[in-house]
């Protein structure tokens, strides 16, 4: 499982012009599976998310959690995560979980994440997705299950 976690003031998805989700201050999260992903991947990766403190404190340090600034997230399934490149210039996907298996655990990550407290926003899973944010900072972070 990969995601790139991107803090931001505000995010949103269009879809055809109509808007599927929408978040203030938070974080709009990309979300990518692959073949060898578990719920207990997910479960995981849902804890590192809740715990970085990477939202200023007073003094400007990184120091808090999205929970501590009562954030939201917007995410959005991103199989493109798992693009293999080292071969030509078109990127190969056999890396990234077939929908069978990403669609159940997309949905339980956001349910996960919702079973927190954390309010939920989503794009359409394998929809032509328009994204727009402004990252603050910016801040930028990758996480992949296999470094946790």
């Amino acid at each position: 499982m990969r995601v790139v976690i991107q803090r931001a003031n505000y995010a949103k998805c269009t879809i055809d012009q109509e808007i599927t989700g929408q978040i203030h201050q938070g974080f709009c999260v990309f979300v990518g599976f692959t073949h060898t992903d578990t719920k207990a991947t997910v479960d995981k990766v849902v804890k590192k998310i809740c715990g970085l403190r990477i939202f200023s404190d007073e003094q400007g340090k990184m120091n808090r959690s999205i929970q501590d600034v009562k954030g939201a997230i917007l995410s959005i399934s991103q199989f493109t995560l798992f693009a293999a490149c080292k071969k030509g210039n078109r990127p190969g996907f056999t890396d990234a979980a077939k929908p069978d298996v990403a669609i159940p655990l997309y949905e339980y990550f956001n349910e996960a994440l919702r079973s927190i407290g954390l309010p939920v926003e989503t794009g359409v899973f394998g929809a032509d997705m328009q994204i727009e944010l402004c990252n603050d900072g910016p801040v930028t972070i990758l996480l992949d299950s296999e470094e946790l």
